[in-house]
């Protein structure tokens, strides 16, 4: 059962994720307000049937689920392998910051953490869970290697192969995420502003970013 503790985030990477949402609202507001104004445009240039075909299909073209994202990342810290694991598998996962950092309420659960949501005035919400779990997807995770699987209202968002080790006196994290559904064209916004927080919101939480390759693809 999920608990009704309230999980208080940390307050650097959530200052770090506010600041991208504070970006990332009024581009991803811009970009939808263009793909209605073009289409709006297509209904009173173009003759009237080609005019609704062609809004329809920038709506639906936008709408459609295309991509997928996904990639590697290695985080240096100096703290030691055991907390480096608590971290990851605490109600506030590093790499999900710029999520549990805007989201309205952080609770934990049995084996992870609940974020809410709300949007349009109240009018919607959406709840995202996390859960650790083992590569093999049974059993304990091992000392070392672990998933973080997430979903969004009950639905498969994003899985995170996660490995802790140590080099040279460091502790080093290699993350491996794959996102469990697509997105479409009214998504890249968010997107490509997510990618210019990334590096900074994990800093805040004492990451550095040695190494990273994320991008989209049609797969």
């Amino acid at each position: 059962m999920p608990s009704t503790d309230v999980v208080d985030v940390p307050a650097e990477a959530a200052s770090v994720a506010a600041r991208f949402q504070r970006i990332e609202r009024p581009i991803s507001f811009a970009w939808a307000l263009l793909v209605a104004a073009v289409a709006v445009a297509a209904v009173f240039t173009l003759p009237l049937l080609w005019g609704v075909l062609v809004a329809a299909a920038m709506i639906l073209a936008v709408r459609v689920p295309l991509f997928r994202a996904g990639g590697t990342s290695q985080l240096v810290t100096a703290a030691d392998p055991g907390s480096v694991r608590v971290d990851f598998e605490s109600a506030c996962p590093p790499p999900l910051a710029l999520q549990w950092g805007v989201a309205d309420a952080v609770r934990s659960t049995e084996d992870g953490a609940a974020y809410e949501f709300s949007y349009l005035f109240g009018a919607r919400s959406m709840t995202m869970e996390t859960a650790v779990r083992s590569p093999s997807g049974d059993g304990e995770a091992d000392a070392e290697d672990f998933e973080l699987v997430v979903t969004a209202s009950g639905e498969p968002w994003a899985t995170y192969a996660i490995s802790v080790g140590e080099r040279d006196g460091e502790t080093t994290v290699e993350v491996a995420v794959e996102s469990d559904r697509r997105f479409g064209l009214r998504n890249l916004a968010q997107w490509f502003v997510a990618s210019r927080y990334r590096n900074a919101v994990l800093e805040a939480q004492g990451y550095t970013v040695a190494e990273r390759d994320y991008s989209l693809s049609l797969r």
